[in-house]
């Protein structure tokens, strides 16, 4: 495995950020990590770029421990915050030489690999761009071509999409894409959930410091798959439909959620189009009937309170 963290805790005084963390992630996963606003994805990211001490526990990367062999992990490591920084000053070119001198990389190397991964990133056409003067996506690209100059085997991503137009989100997951391709194991945290699911082979929902669940995709939605869901839509007269609905003997509970209904029925049935036949009887006009479909986001709805520390 390359990453393995081990009970691994950060406190702020009395406030925990992080609670006993055991997390694995093996070489070449591209892991997303969720969960809301608070619950302690930054705290884990900075503690694994060597960034942040942990209170106590363990943290290995690359099969070193953080805190006591940080220098031997940062040589294989880039990490791209979820701001840009400074040297506004610079031209993109100038930034991505500067930064590659400090990975002593020298001479014709330093052209080579700086051309290489601006052409990666598909900045090119920007290198002689005031990096103050780029777009928000395009710094958020830059960051990436920044952590690349040393070939690292880890990447973090800390909402790499955060403030991003869709074109930007777009060309960032692609790239993220063929990073994943070149073998790259990437950790990645984002809100944006449904662009995780494309993207992530195994997923993690932490709230309050505690995570909830490490995994697939397919099995975080076996796991909060709870029977048969029905959205139905009749318009203004939901009230009545409810009352129609939850008489029916094969349905569990309805609710109403914005302007549609939502029907739970018993585990063993899967054909609901009792459900319409009934609304029609009773005089109520049926305007869509669907199974709900569960994803990414809704299981992370069913996994969380929305409680923040």
């Amino acid at each position: 495995m390359i990453i393995q963290t081990i009970n691994l805790t950060k406190r702020y005084g009395k406030l925990a950020a992080l609670k006993n963390l055991h997390l694995t992630i093996e070489e070449g996963e591209c892991f997303g990590y969720i969960g809301p606003n608070g619950a302690g994805k930054t705290t884990t990211i900075r503690i694994l770029a060597t960034l942040l001490q942990p209170t106590w526990g363990e943290a290995r990367v690359c099969g070193h421990t953080v805190g006591y062999e940080s220098r031997l992990i940062r040589p294989l490591i880039g990490y791209v915050p979820d701001f840009f920084g400074a040297y506004e000053d610079m031209v993109v070119q100038e930034y991505l030489e500067f930064f590659a001198a400090s990975y002593n990389i020298q001479g014709d190397q330093r052209k080579r690999v700086v051309g290489d991964v601006l052409e990666l990133t598909d900045l090119s056409y920007k290198r002689d761009a005031l990096v103050d003067g780029l777009s928000r996506g395009m710094k958020q690209r830059l960051s990436v071509a920044r952590v690349l100059l040393h070939d690292p085997k880890v990447l973090f991503l800390d909402e790499p999409a955060s403030g991003l137009d869709p074109r930007a989100r777009i060309e960032m997951r692609e790239l993220l894409k063929e990073l994943r391709r070149m073998g790259k194991t990437i950790i990645i945290s984002s809100h944006i959930l449904h662009e995780l699911a494309e993207l992530c082979t195994t997923v993690g929902i932490i709230e309050r410091g505690d995570l909830l669940f490490k995994g697939t995709i397919d099995e975080i939605v076996a796991q909060t798959r709870m029977g048969t869901i029905v959205e139905v839509r009749v318009g203004p007269q939901q009230d009545a439909a409810e009352r129609v609905l939850k008489a029916l003997p094969k349905v569990e509970q309805v609710k109403q959620d914005d302007g549609r209904l939502l029907v739970e029925l018993t585990d063993d049935i899967h054909d609901f189009g009792f459900l319409a036949k009934a609304l029609l009887e009773n005089g109520l006009p049926l305007k869509a009937l669907n199974e709900e479909q569960v994803n990414l986001e809704t299981a992370f709805m069913r996994f969380t309170k929305g409680i923040v520390q």
